[in-house]
């Protein structure tokens, strides 16, 4: 059985495909299933992100499985195949190991350093591992995932002052007004992003304003830093009071059409305003960047900060890939070894069925052996069976680690016929 990685992210994709990706009509409990279902996969997980969605499966046929995949993410995102196929990577066994890793311990996150990758990984994984969609593979591979990231976390600075990003978004917010003191920000939605995006704004002397569907929600987050919460009925109202607009919803529709922006400005008499969506799906209506005074920034314009930061953080990136080189090759040691499993099984149990038969008829063959001298010789024959069959197993279990193994698993499935019927 063979790992393998199919998906796409912030590096290969504009946020208007991740997006289309993201918001798919299925739940994400029937994705799985209908995931699973394809063939030859056995195990499947499901990691979306506002920067990735990648799909995490096992194989009998990593082509067979990969070309699969492709085709059913085509069909059931309704995106034609030369739309979606050049955006998404492929990896296998090793590759998918590693890039696992790199993953779960941000480096191929959008900021590196960032915490929340783990969280997600950590969510998707429960889901998968609840219903039933992973197994021995995904949950050994997964659980290991979690160890080095922590690990990586733990001895290297790759997560000192810690970067997300909300805080990010906050920065470009600081390049377009400089000072943002006095400044106010209304914030749509109130979950994590938001809240990180509000803790740094208030530190820069930012009134904050939080919309939300939910008014307690809105209002227990507006609280922590002395603002005001809203419920969505409210949201043209207080457009018109903020100078910054961070939006960050699950919302599968736009919160902000282009229309309502140009009230907003109308009734601020054009003063400008700054609009960053860091939702996928968006947020934002895109064609907010044609309306006059009001500038939008996605997802996908962070990536010049994103990109000074990344330089800053360059030793401790060395760190942490070494860390990771040396727990590659353990684990495809172990991957390894269970290709061997059925066939030290199956020779096993075929040299002691032989031993089994043949005892039979030589103690037919004699009928006076007494019970002591019957378990002598069936003692003999077990003892002789496994001094035969240890250096062959022990040989087998050793090369299982080894480039080419499969050739000696495929000679001895051949050399004591193990596939015969």
């Amino acid at each position: 059985m063979k790992i393998i990685i199919v998906g796409l992210s912030h590096k290969t994709a504009p946020v208007a495909l991740r997006e289309k990706v993201a918001a798919a009509g299925n739940s994400l409990e029937n994705q799985l299933l209908d995931l699973v279902a394809l063939e030859p996969l056995s195990e499947g997980l499901i990691l979306s992100t506002c920067n990735r969605f990648e799909l995490y499966c096992v194989s009998s046929d990593p082509e067979k499985g990969a070309e699969a995949i492709r085709h059913w993410l085509s069909q059931s995102h309704q995106i034609e195949p030369d739309a979606l196929y050049p955006h998404l990577y492929t990896h296998q066994d090793e590759a998918a190991i590693e890039h696992g890793f790199r993953v779960a311990a941000s480096l191929d996150s959008l900021v590196v350093g960032e915490a929340q990758i783990l969280g997600q990984m950590k969510q998707a994984f429960k889901e998968a591992f609840d219903l039933g969609t992973t197994g021995t593979l995904l949950n050994k591979l997964f659980h290991r995932f979690f160890q080095v990231a922590k690990k990586i976390r733990t001895e290297t600075g790759i997560a000192k002052n810690p970067v997300s990003i909300a805080s990010v978004a906050v920065n470009l917010a600081r390049r377009i007004f400089g000072r943002l003191e006095g400044h106010t920000c209304l914030l749509i939605g109130a979950g994590e992003m938001c809240e990180l995006a509000a803790q740094h704004l208030v530190s820069q002397g930012v009134k904050i304003l939080v919309v939300n569907r939910t008014l307690d929600n809105a209002q227990k987050l507006a609280a922590q830093f002395h603002g005001e919460g809203f419920d969505l009925s409210q949201l043209d109202n207080q457009l018109q009071r903020a100078d910054i607009i961070l939006s960050s919803t699950g919302a599968s529709h736009l919160m902000v059409e282009a229309a309502s922006v140009q009230k907003a400005l109308k009734a601020r008499r054009q003063r400008p305003q700054f609009y960053i969506d860091i939702a996928v799906p968006r947020d934002l209506d895109p064609e907010i960047v044609q309306v006059e005074n009001a500038f939008l920034y996605d997802i996908d314009d962070l990536m010049q900060i994103v990109a000074d930061n990344r330089g800053d953080r360059g030793r401790e990136i060395g760190s942490a890939e070494q860390i990771i080189a040396l727990e590659i090759t353990p684990f495809v040691q172990w991957l390894q070894s269970l290709a061997v499993v059925p066939t030290v099984v199956a020779l096993k149990e075929k040299v002691e069925s032989l031993r089994d038969q043949e005892l039979e008829k030589l103690q037919k063959s004699w009928p006076d052996l007494s019970d002591s001298e019957r378990k002598k010789l069936e003692k003999f024959a077990r003892l002789l069976v496994n001094k035969i069959l240890h250096q062959p197993l022990k040989q087998l279990r050793t090369m299982a680690g080894e480039e080419n193994s499969e050739l000696y698993v495929d000679a001895a499935r051949k050399l004591f016929e193990l596939d015969r019927k």
